[in-house]
């Protein structure tokens, strides 16, 4: 879319986890006594002002990857002390706006844009070197985001062509990739899109299943294939849209069935009363939240090794879950467009003039 609009040490993971999780639940001081400080957005100096991320990997609470403007490029592997510049070269007119990342040497990076801006490019060995795996050809094809199934199986989304939604496939781990058919996708609404504001407009859960968020027509979608993207079912989602700046604009799913979607309006000046949506189906239905975020949401991720927990971020600040995203609390209201949390307990998010932050207890 034209606007903006992933045995010891399982117990060592499931103990930072916990940790964060109390906190963040614990009930206010007059209730209870205090578990001490509240687990916060800890801002890390990225050292590039300029640039806004919409693309993030968690890979860890030491690794992690950033995707942005101006075809830059991050990775740090020491918990967001040093960032180094591993963009590719000659990408500086490029929009990234999704990275999806397998360790601190491999990664994945989508660029968005008409025709030839839609572009991947993977690294093997940190961001050292890069090779361009898929450039569209196609001018009414335009990518907004991708996901993984695992270190081979990927999918990456353009808005439709030809009335339905096109889907790119890999089962290399991004090193080529290939236009499934689209007998299985059904029609497009007008003016129906995805939003490339986080790369979370496509995500993945489990083996096969990947769910497709999309806005800008009469109301806002969410597809789903439960064979990694060959054919696909469609829901209608309680967040309004019916209109090109409106819709679903993120997705995150903790397993096949239990899935959480945000979104609402990106325009400042107007009101998205709206922003949050829950199913336990996988998909086939959605319920808005009893008491959604205050305003639009463009990322949102589960905290880790939690059934009920989940963060949900955008330009005006962070909202929490606690009860699987019937109610939301704002706990944090710095700019972030995008959030990624990894199994050892880390949490990260991401957004403009440079914002990168780790959650910290």
């Amino acid at each position: 879319m034209r606007r903006p609009g992933r045995t010891g040490w399982a117990l060592a993971a499931t103990a930072v986890c916990g940790a964060v999780l109390a906190a963040l639940t614990a009930a206010p001081a007059q209730a209870r006594e205090p578990r001490g400080p509240e687990p916060r957005w800890s801002l890390k100096e990225s050292g590039a002002p300029e640039v806004r991320f919409r693309g993030l990997a968690a890979v860890s609470r030491s690794t992690a990857w950033l995707a942005g403007t101006a075809g830059t490029v991050l990775r740090t592997t020491d918990g967001g002390r040093n960032w180094r510049n591993v963009s590719p070269p000659g990408a500086g007119e490029l929009q990234f706006r999704d990275v999806e990342a397998f360790d601190a040497r491999r990664a994945v990076a989508l660029a968005i844009g008409e025709g030839e801006a839609s572009r991947v490019y993977r690294t093997d060995d940190g961001g050292t070197t890069w090779t361009e795996s898929f450039r569209n050809t196609d001018a009414r094809a335009f990518y907004d985001c991708m996901t993984f199934f695992d270190h081979r199986h990927g999918l990456a989304m353009s808005d439709p062509v030809d009335g339905r939604f096109r889907i790119l496939s890999t089962k290399d781990g991004g090193r080529s990739w290939t236009v499934l058919p689209d007998a299985g996708m059904p029609p497009a609404l007008e003016g129906e899109a995805g939003f490339a504001a986080s790369g979370q407009c496509l995500t993945a859960a489990g083996g096969k299943d990947v769910w497709l968020a999309t806005g800008g027509a009469a109301h806002a979608r969410v597809l789903h294939s439960a064979d990694r993207g060959l054919t696909w079912t469609a829901a209608d989602a309680p967040i309004p849209a019916g209109d090109p700046a409106r819709g679903v604009f993120a997705l995150a799913f903790r397993d096949r069935a239990h899935g959480l979607a945000v979104g609402g309006d990106y325009r400042p000046d107007q009101s998205s009363p709206v922003a949050a949506a829950r199913t336990g189906d996988g998909g086939r239905h959605w319920r808005p939240a009893g008491t959604p975020p205050p305003a639009y949401r463009s990322g949102v991720a589960w905290l880790p090794h939690s059934r009920s927990a989940a963060l949900a971020v955008g330009p005006t600040g962070t909202d929490l879950t606690t009860d699987g995203g019937r109610t939301w609390r704002t706990v944090d209201t710095g700019s972030f467009d995008t959030v990624d949390c990894t199994p050892d307990g880390g949490c990260w998010a991401a957004g403009e003039k440079g914002r990168v932050a780790r959650l910290e207890r």
